[in-house]
């Protein structure tokens, strides 16, 4: 009887055959090759393209996914969303944690030239940006009626996506996966992340490898979120303390919702004194007339003092600030319809953001057939964030889906860059304490770089609460190397 052995070994056999799958799984058609702007080589592979999600309305969303520079097959997949609501995620592809840096094209309507951003995120991670809910970015519907939307309807499609996305690359369904996101998507992604576990205990298939989640800056609650600025102001030396005992007494500490007209003369007097300056960097200028842009990146007007605190390592610059001001500061969210932008201009339709760049490359026909994004003539044209979908905040407060999350078991980090006044560090620093979870990590300064970048306090429950120093509401915009470094240690379950 012959008692030879295999030629190959079993488990040698099963890591070929499973990289033989693997390398068979992902579409090609989604493959992006090359992109205009561009002329080195992707340090990884990156694919695109879209997931239709209701068949009978031609509902689809789109996704760019980079897949990890690092160590594929086992690195987590991250999802990212950005906010708005009705903003795109190549927000965070362009301006924040993407795999290039966007450098301004030499004539008025010439394209960006793109250069390897050695702080993005898929040096670590594989990285899938969603455009998110039908109507945002590149993503569409055939029927208009899908542009009326919300909160628990923008949760149930994102895990319609996901569920068929990871059919598309199911060489990733085994690696662990998060959902991350910034602003409005401190509701994005909880209600996401509830969707996803919900589906994993009914059995939902295929199952989701879901090991956590990621808030940066996030739209919250509207009490804490609306009560945050408050003691943002007066801390950052925005307001007198005159004016901020006068406010305190008149308002009881209630300025989201102010019971009196002595409360509301206080708090526009609080708003008189921040009107001018950058909400979503106080560091930043932010000036009312487009000719004197160019002095923006120069700090020029800053004190001494503050100018380090701004700098950012980011080879090129960040994207120039002009005046203006986004939703009420003192009532970010309010229960019902979410304000949106439909009076302010296409060209620039985030107050004190200028997106000329990321919507000259995004709605140029070349870029549009390198990522396979519908022309102009199908899904629209591309806007940092949109006046096209009407939404809803009919989810309340995340506060409750925080805690049915971490109590059972997923970690949480929340980050904030502690110079954003739109959504300030005060209120998320608040409500993460008001879970009741006990410390276990106390308040301490964290590091990058031998430097202090900022301050962390640790909750049972893996419940992890973040600032950024001199960051403001894009973190990984202004900080990147420090946004890389949290990341990635988090990611990993290092302590940061």
């Amino acid at each position: 009887m012959s008692t030879h052995k295999p030629i190959f070994p079993k488990t040698l056999f099963i890591y070929l055959l499973l990289n033989f799958l693997s390398s068979e799984s992902a579409p090609e058609s989604a493959l992006v090759t090359q992109l205009p702007g561009f002329t080195g080589t992707f340090p990884s592979k990156h694919y695109s393209g879209y997931v239709t999600i209701d068949e009978s309305h031609g509902k689809k969303l789109f996704y760019y996914f980079v897949v990890s520079e690092s160590n594929p097959s086992e690195d987590p997949v991250v999802l990212w969303l950005n906010g708005g609501p009705g903003c795109s995620s190549f927000d965070g592809f362009v301006y924040e944690h993407g795999p290039f840096n966007f450098e301004k094209g030499e004539s008025q309507d010439g394209l960006p030239k793109l250069h390897l951003n050695q702080y993005s995120w898929s040096k670590v991670s594989n990285i899938l940006y969603l455009d998110s809910p039908a109507g945002v970015g590149f993503s569409y519907s055939g029927n208009t009626s899908d542009y009326i939307t919300g909160d628990l309807k923008t949760a149930s499609d994102s895990h319609n996506f996901l569920l068929k996305w990871f059919e598309l690359y199911p060489e990733f369904l085994s690696n662990p996966f998060f959902i991350a996101g910034e602003s409005y998507a401190g509701v994005y992604v909880p209600t996401l992340a509830y969707e996803v576990v919900k589906g994993i205990d009914a059995g939902a298939k295929p199952i989701l490898n879901f090991k956590g989640y990621i808030v940066g800056n996030g739209v919250t609650d509207e009490v804490f979120d609306g009560n945050a600025l408050v003691p943002f102001a007066h801390g950052m030396g925005l307001i007198s303390d005159d004016l901020y005992e006068e406010v305190n007494a008149a308002c009881n500490g209630n300025y989201y919702n102010p019971l009196s007209d002595y409360c509301e003369i206080k708090l526009a007097k609080v708003d008189e004194d921040v009107e001018g300056l950058n909400i979503y960097d106080i560091l930043e200028p932010c000036y009312h007339a487009p000719e004197i842009r160019e002095v923006t990146t120069k700090k020029t007007r800053l004190p001494d003092s503050f100018r380090k605190l701004g700098e950012t390592e980011r080879p090129l610059p960040v994207r120039v600030r002009m005046f203006g001001r986004a939703w009420p500061l003192r009532a970010p969210v309010r229960e019902g319809i979410v304000p949106t932008w439909p009076q302010l201009s296409q060209s620039n339709n985030v107050p004190c953001t200028d997106d000329e760049m990321a919507s000259t490359w995004l709605n140029n026909e070349s870029v549009r057939k390198a990522i396979h994004a519908e022309q102009t003539n199908v899904s629209g044209a591309w806007n940092l964030c949109t006046d096209r979908i009407s939404f809803y905040h009919d989810a309340g407060s995340m506060i409750k889906y925080h805690k049915n999350l971490t109590s059972r078991g997923f970690p949480a980090l929340i980050f904030s860059g502690d110079h954003d006044m739109c959504v300030p560090y005060t209120g998320s620093e608040a409500w993460t304490r008001s879970v009741g979870y006990k410390v276990i990590d106390e308040w301490r300064p964290w590091m990058s770089n031998n430097q202090v970048a900022g301050y962390t306090q640790g909750y049972e429950n893996n419940l992890t609460f973040l600032t950024i120093k001199g960051a403001g509401h894009t973190v990984p915009e202004y900080k990147p190397k420090e946004a890389l470094d949290f990341y990635s240690r988090w990611l990993q379950g290092k302590p940061i």
